[in-house]
């Protein structure tokens, strides 16, 4: 009976992931906690935690093959961060969740006693072991496939600025390394009834005003003036 459950745990990752497991011992072993592991050790299971290795550099290599498709023109550094903002514990578990992963683990009694379903770290871990499952089971393609379904919200977010890494930050980065002081914003006008007001913002550095730009709220504005003033400095490097 147990070993029906195991199965059936199985496929419904698979449903969920939509991509199949070549390997069904891959995706049972994705979902296998060491507490669990360590409490059935005549079971035949193994745990989570090589796949997870695995799953962890699987995971950053899926995501920069996409980033570098989407950013053509980013520097290192930059796809850097933009990974940073999507394979990092809060985000692998909010995808976790997303595919209600923590109903299917197998977890012993002392995770299951302390809510291991929906800690943030066992999620990631899990969601990493799944894919170094799919991964070791039928090679990259699949993972792929699994990227696109799962982590696009995720690419989406940080290709339109909504997940930190924006104008404001690449402003901030730059006015440190070439001005050697910080950018200020400040609120000028406020414009329309409360529903449709916009806001316009100004960018200085040191003494120097750069420019001015208006949004529907404050980030917006904000936004789009760092996004000016970055013009306005790259303009500045650009020999007469």
């Amino acid at each position: 009976m147990e070993k029906q459950s195991l199965q059936e745990r199985v496929q419904t990752l698979e449903t969920r992931l939509g991509v199949p497991f070549l390997r069904k011992d891959l995706g049972l072993a994705a979902l296998t906690h060491k507490s669990y592991f360590n409490e059935h050790r005549d079971a035949g299971l193994q745990d989570n935690e090589r796949l997870e290795f695995l799953g962890d550099a699987v995971v950053d290599l899926a995501i920069s093959h996409r980033l570098m498709e989407r950013f053509p023109l980013a520097a290192e550094g930059e796809l850097s961060k933009l990974r940073a903002l999507i394979v990092n514990e809060e985000g692998l578990a909010r995808i976790a969740r997303r595919l209600s992963l923590g109903e299917l683990l197998l977890l012993g009694r002392g995770e299951e006693m302390t809510g291991g379903r929906e800690k943030n770290s066992l999620l990631a871990d899990a969601l990493e072991a799944v894919v170094g499952a799919v991964f070791l089971g039928a090679g990259m393609e699949p993972v792929m496939v699994l990227v696109d379904q799962h982590f696009a919200e995720a690419l989406d977010g940080v290709a339109q600025g909504r997940s930190g890494l924006d104008y404001k930050t690449k402003l901030q980065e730059d006015a440190q390394t070439r001005l050697k002081v910080p950018p200020r914003y400040r609120v000028v006008a406020e414009a329309g009834p409360d529903h449709e007001k916009t806001f316009e913002v100004e960018v200085s550095i040191g003494s120097e005003l750069y420019a001015r730009a208006t949004g529907r709220n404050k980030k917006e504005a904000e936004q789009a003036a760092a996004r000016a003033t970055l013009d306005m400095l790259r303009k500045d490097d650009t020999p007469k």
